[in-house]
């Protein structure tokens, strides 16, 4: 397997795509404590392609896609402000610094921020897409934007941006961007189209979605009236976010959030004790 060593021996193509396939299948931990690794590494300037710039944006996307969007936000403002595009690859590697930074705001509900952010990023890939092959950035972007959209309540635009590029995302991502889809339904009361999209959500969606397809589908059995569904729905959610995600991601708040409502319980309260039974919790 190659290491932190192989990369000192040039083999960097090699080396950021094992990366990039750890990303994928979801190995964030470790993906971020290689890739900081390597961007500590003395730097080369003659080489044309300095890895220490690519590590770091790979260290932070792994950040945010576990779910630390403070801090990372924090790095990504640094990183963005140093990487300045004097060519191509230095552009591109910006554009990815700034996608990230989109999902880290919208993390942190600074949801006008974040849509700013996304549009200047999608301004930026229509110019140089005569360049480089800016269709998957262009996608991930476009789907991030959809989320911040459903933040800002604007549900009917997050339809159309998420109906929009359907056709145009692949694999996993296609299974999300249905859930995407699914909850600016469920902003606009549509609720039975909305569990009708959750089904063409991936059954186990990669673990930056982990919790994704159950909370929004909770939504919609709650707004259905079908609370006993939608608190099984809910519950599952939860354990995923806590399973797979760091605990400051914010869907776990979300789901939690989510759990208090459909129960009518506030988050944090004990269950009532059953009568004759005291100390222990009510179930």
């Amino acid at each position: 397997m190659a290491t932190i060593r192989t990369a000192r021996d040039s083999q960097w193509g090699e080396t950021f795509a094992r990366l990039k396939a750890m990303t994928s299948e979801g190995r964030y931990e470790e993906v971020e404590a290689e890739a900081r690794t390597l961007a500590a590494l003395p730097r080369r300037p003659w080489r044309r392609r300095p890895p220490h710039w690519e590590a770091r944006v790979l260290a932070t996307g792994a950040a945010v896609m576990h779910g630390r969007m403070a801090e990372a936000l924090d790095e990504l403002d640094t990183l963005i402000a140093e990487l300045e595009p004097v060519g191509l690859n230095s552009q591109m590697l910006r554009l990815i610094a700034r996608s990230n930074r989109v999902v880290a705001l919208s993390g942190l509900r600074r949801y006008a921020e974040a849509e700013t952010e996304a549009n200047g990023v999608l301004r930026e890939l229509n110019q140089i897409a005569h360049r480089a092959p800016v269709a998957a950035l262009e996608v991930n972007t476009l789907r991030h934007l959809a989320v911040v959209l459903c933040g800002l309540a604007r549900h009917e635009e997050a339809e159309a941006v998420a109906r929009g590029n359907l056709s145009r995302a692949n694999g996993p991502a296609a299974g999300v961007l249905h859930t995407t889809l699914a909850h600016s339904l469920n902003g606009q009361g549509r609720y039975e189209e909305a569990l009708a999209e959750i089904r063409r959500s991936p059954t186990r969606p990669p673990r930056y979605a982990a919790g994704y397809p159950d909370l929004v589908a909770a939504e919609a059995l709650y707004g259905l009236g079908r609370r006993a569904e939608a608190e099984d729905a809910v519950r599952r959610s939860l354990a995923d976010c806590e399973r797979r995600l760091h605990p400051a991601h914010p869907r776990t708040g979300e789901a939690r959030a989510l759990l208090a409502r459909v129960t009518g319980q506030e988050p944090g309260e004990e269950s009532p004790e059953e009568p004759g039974e005291p100390g222990e919790p009510g179930e």
